[in-house]
């Protein structure tokens, strides 16, 4: 089975997280991408030509494949041809004329923007470098990282150097009505992208007018009843019985109640002390 080098699958990913493909199908499309290449090295078949997609197909029919094996096994090789359309005519004509096809040699991807994409990679480490002399936890990094290589995604390639207001408010918009994200992923991606331009890129937004805001979804909190409450309660076995009790009977946080130790409960007027 070929070997998929490391930065392709990278590229790849890239192209996942902004696709339409739900991240627990994301090893699926993997698969079968390394399938599909592995496939047309094979046969000798061109990496970026649609036949070979239904030759492809015409194979998996042939191990018994389902149906929606298939299907999955042709939007990943579609969005694999989605990433070789950001490449001139001429470096598709040329993998397709290959018979040992340059995107499949370790370390080569059919996806590279040339200097655009040395400069991407720089911001990046840069972004990492400035949240981290922050002190910004992990999270907070890898939420930035994310947004900015989405944004990345969103204009192409794009020279860093040259994003303005204008990409983000068609990255946020884009957000809203195609991805349909949530209010407050929307204002996460919008602050990850300010300081993205703020520390990294040295320049300011300026004002973001006109962007498509993600509608909020009305809270409905979900309260049970004491009966309901006992027969969750009934379920459970020591000591996660304890905990539910705890964090019921006295409205703790699930992080508080772990934290409970002896030294917080008066034993004697059976109360619980104030830890200071």
């Amino acid at each position: 089975m070929l070997k998929v080098p490391p930065a392709l699958i990278k590229k790849y990913d890239r192209l996942l997280v902004n696709s339409e493909a739900q991240p627990k199908e994301y090893p699926a499309y993997r698969k079968w991408l390394r399938y599909y290449l592995d496939f047309c090295k094979k046969y000798d078949h061109g990496y970026a030509d649609s036949e070979s997609l239904l030759i492809f197909v015409d194979k998996l029919k042939s191990k018994k494949q389902n149906l929606f094996q298939q299907d999955q096994a042709q939007k990943a090789v579609r969005l694999y041809y989605a990433g070789l359309e950001q490449q001139t005519q001429a470096q598709i004509s040329e993998h397709n004329n290959l018979k040992t096809a340059p995107l499949i040699q370790e370390g080569v991807s059919p996806f590279s923007a040339g200097n655009e994409n040395d400069l991407w990679n720089q911001s990046m480490q840069s972004l990492k470098n400035e949240i981290q002399v922050r002190h910004y936890s992990n999270k907070t990094l890898k939420s930035y990282s994310l947004w900015a290589e989405k944004l990345r995604y969103f204009v192409k390639g794009k020279n860093p150097e040259t994003l303005n207001v204008e990409d983000v408010k068609g990255f946020l918009t884009f957000l809203a009505v195609k991805k349909k994200v949530s209010a407050s992923s929307q204002n996460q991606a919008f602050n990850a992208l300010l300081f993205y331009f703020r520390h990294v890129l040295k320049k300011e937004f300026g004002k973001v007018d006109g962007v498509v805001r993600a509608k909020r979804k009305p809270y409905v909190p979900v309260v049970l009843s004491r009966e309901e409450v006992d027969r969750v309660i009934n379920c459970l076995e020591y000591p996660y019985d304890l905990v539910v009790k705890l964090l019921y009977g006295c409205g703790l946080r699930l992080a508080e109640c772990l934290k409970l130790r002896i030294k917080d409960f008066n034993f004697d007027h059976n109360l619980g002390a104030v830890s200071k």
